[in-house]
């Protein structure tokens, strides 16, 4: 592939398993992986992975238990206030983020990852 792949997740969830699964299929070895729980990522970090995959909103998660606990979901969240959640608290990246090259994903399911291996 030649492109610097990058690969954020949590190693215990299934999700992300899956992506590592299907891209590993496909000969796409990740030799990089970042526990976004071990090493969390900074405010700029976030930013650069949001800009990314195309703004906060692509990049947020609102499965996070947090997100209907803090209330969050009975408001509109500015893109700011995302970003911010998301450097504080990893549970708010949707995951995983694949990024290879300057493209990227949040989140996974198989028929968008073909999609986006084929660009």
């Amino acid at each position: 592939m030649g492109e610097r792949i990058e690969f954020y997740w949590l190693p215990h969830c299934t999700t992300c398993q899956k992506a590592a699964l299907f891209l590993e299929e496909r000969g796409i070895a990740l030799e990089q992986r970042r526990d976004l729980k071990m090493e969390p990522l900074t405010r700029a970090e976030v930013e650069r992975l949001a800009r990314l995959v195309g703004g906060a909103r692509e990049l947020f998660s609102k499965r996070a238990r947090k997100y209907r606990a803090l209330g969050l979901d009975k408001r509109e969240l500015s893109d700011d206030e995302m970003l911010r959640l998301m450097a504080e608290e990893y549970t708010f990246i949707k995951r995983p983020v694949l990024i290879i090259g300057e493209r990227a994903i949040a989140g996974f399911t198989p028929k968008a990852y073909e999609r986006f291996l084929q660009r």
